[in-house]
C-alpha cells in the first residue's frame, strides 16, 4: 500500500506504517470515556440505529479518564494493537464487534481475543454503525465529500424525530412557572432554539364538582379565571416526562390540555446521499476520481457502464448498498457508488437499460472498508470539536479490508468462448 497522509481533526498520520504526528489535544486534560461517548452520541444518535444493530459502548468504564482516541472501521486485533501501541484509552469503530450475539468470549476465539486484549490494556471500545449511516452528517456524507460531491439530500430519507403538539391553559400568575417546567422537561426545543411557545391571554371557565379541591373557585359554582394559553411542541419520546412536568407545575388539581401527534416531517437524515460534481466528466474519469479519493485496496474500483457516459449527479452509499439500486434508479442519477455489489442484482439493474426511455445509473463498486473509511476522520473531528483541549484524536493507519491480493487475467490467459 502506498503512503497516504490522513488529516483527522488535528491528528495527521501517514499510512503504511508512517509516523504519527499528534494533534493539539492536551494529554493532561480531564475528559472521561463518558464525555467522548456523549459527544459521539450527540452526532450519531443511538435512536437512528436499525433495530438489529448493536451500537454504543461495548466495553470499558465510562468514568475512566481518556487522553487519546483512535478511530477505525473494524474493531479487530490489528486496530486494537494500534490503539495499545499509540497509548489510546478508547477505540471508536464503525463496525460492531458483537453484531451477532455470542454467549461467551473466551480468549481462544476471534471476538474473545479482541475483548480480552482491550480489557487487559485498559482500552474502551465504542461503536457507531447504522446510526452513523443515517446521521447528518454521517458515513455517506464523508464518502461524498471525499469524492468532491456537493450533497443535495439523502438517498433513502428518514423522517424527522416524531413530535407532539401540546396546548394547555394556566392562570396568568403561574404561566412563567409552567413554561419553565415544560422547557426543563424538553418541550419547546426547535432546531437551535429553546423555550419556544405560543402564548395568548383569555378567560377560562369551569365548575368544581363535589369531591374536588379547586385551587381557585368554589365547589358547585362556575368560576372564570384570566388565563394564558400555552402551545408548544415536544419530542414524542419525552411525552411522559413533559406531561408529568405540566401536572407538577400547574396549580390546578386537574389541568386541562390537548395533545396531538404531528404528521411525519422530512429530514436530511437517512441512508446514502445524492450529490453533484462541479462539472460533468466521463465515467472513466469519474472511476479514476473514486480510486484516487479512497485508500487503495486489493479489490480496487470497478465500474459498469459506457466509459464515455457523462457523469454529473451521483448517489453514494457507504458499505453494502445494492438494496438501494432501485432507489438510485428512481432518482435518475448518472452513477451510483457503493460497495459489495452482487452479480445478479447488478446484472438485472443494468438490463433495465434495454427498456425504451429507461435511465439506468452506471455502477461503481468499491471495497466495503474503503467506502466507510472516510467516516473515521469525520468522527474524529466530532470529538476534537467537543473535547479538543483535553484529548488527542487519530485515524487508524491499518488497512483492515479482508482482501489482500488482486489480479487480472494476463493476455495469455484463457478467454471464455
Amino acid at each position: 500500500m502506498s503512503e497516504r497522509t490522513v488529516e483527522s481533526g488535528g491528528g495527521r498520520t501517514a499510512e503504511a506504517g508512517g509516523e504519527h504526528v499528534l494533534g493539539d489535544g492536551d494529554p493532561r486534560g480531564g475528559a472521561r470515556v463518558a464525555d467522548v461517548v456523549a459527544a459521539l452520541e450527540a452526532a450519531y444518535p443511538p435512536a437512528l440505529a436499525e433495530s438489529w444493530d448493536a451500537v454504543g459502548l461495548v466495553c470499558g468504564d465510562p468514568d475512566e479518564p481518556v487522553r487519546r482516541v483512535l478511530f477505525c472501521v473494524d474493531p479487530v486485533e490489528s486496530t486494537v494493537d494500534e490503539a495499545v501501541e499509540w497509548g489510546a484509552q478508547l477505540l471508536v469503530s464503525h463496525h460492531p464487534l458483537m453484531l451477532r450475539g455470542v454467549t461467551a468470549v473466551p480468549a481462544n476465539t476471534a471476538k474473545g481475543r479482541v475483548v480480552h486484549r482491550l480489557v487487559r490494556a485498559g482500552v474502551a471500545l465504542f461503536t457507531a454503525h447504522t446510526n452513523a449511516d443515517s446521521a447528518d452528517p454521517g458515513v455517506s456524507d464523508a464518502l461524498a465529500e471525499a469524492l468532491g460531491l456537493t450533497v443535495t439530500g439523502p438517498l433513502d430519507p428518514r423522517p424527522a424525530d416524531p413530535l407532539d403538539a401540546l396546548s394547555t391553559t394556566v392562570p396568568l400568575a403561574h404561566a412563567e412557572r409552567v413554561l419553565a417546567a415544560l422547557a426543563e422537561a424538553g418541550a419547546g426545543h426547535v432546531g437551535d432554539y429553546s423555550d419556544a411557545a405560543w402564548l395568548v391571554d383569555g378567560t377560562g371557565q369551569y365548575r368544581p364538582l363535589r369531591g374536588s379541591e379547586p385551587a381557585l373557585g368554589r365547589v358547585g359554582e362556575v368560576h372564570r379565571e384570566p388565563e394564558t394559553r400555552i402551545e408548544t411542541v415536544l419530542p414524542r419520546r419525552l411525552r411522559r416526562a413533559v406531561i408529568e412536568a405540566l401536572r407538577a407545575a400547574h396549580p390546578y388539581e386537574e389541568p386541562a390540555f390537548d395533545l396531538h401527534e404531528m404528521a411525519d416531517l422530512p429530514s436530511s437524515r437517512g441512508l446514502g446521499r445524492v450529490g453533484e460534481l462541479p462539472e460533468a466528466e466521463p465515467l472513466s474519469a469519474f472511476v479514476r476520481r473514486v480510486a484516487d479519493a479512497l485508500p487503495p485496496t486489493a479489490w480496487g474500483v470497478r465500474a459498469a457502464g459506457d466509459p464515455d457516459r457523462p457523469i454529473r449527479t451521483v448517489a453514494v452509499c457507504g458499505g453494502a448498498g445494492d438494496s438501494y439500486l432501485d432507489r438510485a434508479t428512481a432518482l435518475g442519477v448518472d452513477a451510483y457508488v457503493t460497495a459489495d455489489l452482487r452479480h445478479h442484482p447488478a446484472g438485472e439493474h443494468l438490463a433495465r437499460a434495454d427498456v425504451p426511455g429507461a435511465r439506468v445509473p452506471a455502477l461503481v463498486d468499491v471495497a466495503h472498508w474503503a467506502s466507510e473509511w472516510p467516516w473515521c476522520a469525520q468522527a474524529a473531528d466530532v470529538v476534537r470539536a467537543a473535547l479538543g483541549g483535553t484529548v488527542e484524536v487519530l485515524v487508524s493507519t491499518r488497512r483492515t479490508d479482508p482482501w489482500t491480493i488482486g489480479a487480472t487475467t494476463t493476455p495469455t490467459g484463457r478467454t471464455p468462448a
